[in-house]
């Protein structure tokens, strides 16, 4: 029997999910220590970067479904007749 490629394990996946969300959270929580130049007041915010990354990349997520509806072709769209 042929064994799992160490990223297919679901022991690995969970450990890399965590290690993730803890590097996350450290880098949230270092915001605390590091002084930061605001430009505007809202930046202000704790996390702020954090949640400010997460819901534009949501939205570029969102905005890629989007135009992918507006641009998509059938399947057969290259296998056009002989006119």
């Amino acid at each position: 029997m042929r064994q799992q490629h160490w990223l297919a394990r679901r022991e690995t996946i969970r450990s890399l999910w965590i290690v993730f969300a803890l590097v996350l959270a450290v880098t949230v929580i270092a915001e605390l220590f590091v002084a930061h130049e605001a430009r505007f007041n809202i930046e202000n915010v704790f996390g702020f970067n954090a949640w400010f990354g997460l819901l534009v990349c949501a939205g570029l997520i969102t905005f890629a479904k989007l135009l992918g509806v507006l641009l998509k072709r059938p399947d057969t769209y290259y296998e056009g007749g002989d006119d």
